[in-house]
C-alpha cells in the first residue's frame, strides 16, 4: 500500500514536474498546493502520511508548517524540498522532527528513495546536503564517543570485520559488537543494516 502524499511548491513548473513524476511512478498523490496556507489546509483535511513541502512559500514556509504540525501532534511526516544548503535551516528542520530534506537539484533522482525511506519510518536527508555541511561541522554526537569507540569506528570505516577489529584491539568479537551497539545508540542511527558502516564512510575524515 503506497503512502498518501500531498505536495506544495510556489513554483508552478517545479510543482507540476514533481506531481507528474510521482503520478507516473504510481505514488498516491492526493492533492497539491502553491502556498503554505493551502498546504496546511490540505494536511488538516487529508491527513496524508507524507507532505512534501517547499521551504520558501507565501503565507507559511515549509518549516512553519512543520512547526504547526508538531504543535498540533499531526502524524504527517514532513519532507522539505529546497535549494538551501544552510546549516541553521537543517538544524531547525531536525529539531522540528522533519523526516526528510531533499535538495531541488537532485529531487527527481532522490525523491523516490526519500519517500520509500520515510514510509518505513526512517528519516532521509540528502547525502549532498550532509557532505556539504560536514565540511563545516563535526557532528556533536561524535564527541560523546569514548576513545575505544572512536577506534572501533575508524576500523569500521576501513571495512574491517568484527573479528579483524577484535584481533587488532586485543578484544573479543562480542566486545566489538557491544561497542558497535553503543556507537549506534550514541550516534542516533537508524537500526538498519549497514547504517554504522555508511556513517563511518561518510565521516571518515573526522575519524583521522
Amino acid at each position: 500500500m503506497q503512502s498518501s502524499i500531498i505536495i506544495a511548491d510556489d513554483h508552478p513548473l517545479i510543482l507540476k514536474g514533481l506531481n507528474d513524476f510521482l503520478l507516473e511512478k504510481k505514488y498516491n498523490v492526493l492533492a497539491s498546493a502553491v502556498n503554505g496556507k493551502d498546504a496546511l489546509e490540505l494536511i488538516e483535511t487529508h491527513k496524508p502520511e507524507i507532505a512534501i513541502l517547499d521551504i520558501q512559500m507565501p503565507y507559511y514556509t515549509g518549516l512553519e508548517i512543520a512547526e504547526k504540525c508538531k504543535a498540533l501532534n499531526y502524524q504527517t511526516k514532513i519532507v522539505l524540498i529546497t535549494f538551501e544548503k544552510d546549516e541553521a535551516i537543517y538544524k531547525q528542520a531536525k529539531s522540528l522532527g522533519v523526516y526528510g530534506y531533499v535538495l531541488k537539484e537532485f529531487a527527481l533522482t532522490e525523491i523516490e528513495q526519500c519517500i520509500d525511506t520515510v514510509s518505513k519510518d526512517i528519516p532521509y536527508f540528502s547525502p549532498e546536503l550532509l557532505s556539504y555541511l560536514e565540511v563545516e561541522s563535526t557532528p556533536k554526537e561524535l564527541e560523546t564517543l569514548t576513545p575505544t569507540e572512536k577506534e572501533v569506528l575508524k576500523h569500521i570505516a576501513q571495512n574491517k570485520t568484527a573479528k579483524e577489529i577484535g584481533d587488532l584491539m586485543f578484544i573479543s568479537n562480542r566486545t566489538v559488537e557491544k561497542h558497535k551497539s553503543h556507537i549506534i545508540k550514541k550516534l542516533n542511527l537508524a537500526p538498519i543494516q549497514n547504517s554504522l558502516l555508511i556513517w563511518a564512510k561518510e565521516n571518515q575524515t573526522l575519524l583521522e
